[in-house]
């Protein structure tokens, strides 16, 4: 069984760093895409960053040059580095595994969310 757990998320005031770290678990056939998402309140979840198994990104205009999406394959593990975090970047962050868990069969995962506050 696959899970994603997610951590790094907390409370921190403008302008500072966070780290956040998503390590997938289980049956692990083959990964297309890693990703990171966010939710804040009252607000659809939207794509913050995707990182592909050719190794391309893509980043929502809102963290590009901010955000850097990468990954250590070994460990089936994605990051996120957060710099220059502003008050607008409070959410619940979601990492997203789209991946065969079998040759026959492909998900995707999501993790459990973890809390990021940038308040001062």
């Amino acid at each position: 069984q696959v899970q994603l757990v997610e951590s790094g998320g907390g409370l921190v005031q403008p302008g500072e760093s966070l780290r956040l770290s998503c390590v997938a678990s289980g049956g692990i056939f083959s990964i297309y895409t890693m990703g990171w998402y966010r939710q804040a309140p009252g607000k659809q979840r939207e794509l913050v960053a995707v990182l592909t198994g050719g190794g391309m990104t893509n980043y929502a205009d809102s963290v590009k040059g901010r955000f850097t999406i990468s990954r250590d394959a070994a460990k089936n593990t994605v990051y996120l580095q957060m710099n220059s975090l502003k008050p607008e970047d409070t959410a619940v962050y979601y990492c997203n595994f789209d991946m065969r868990t079998t040759f026959f069969r492909r998900d995707t995962f999501w993790g459990q969310g973890t809390q990021v506050t940038v308040s001062s």
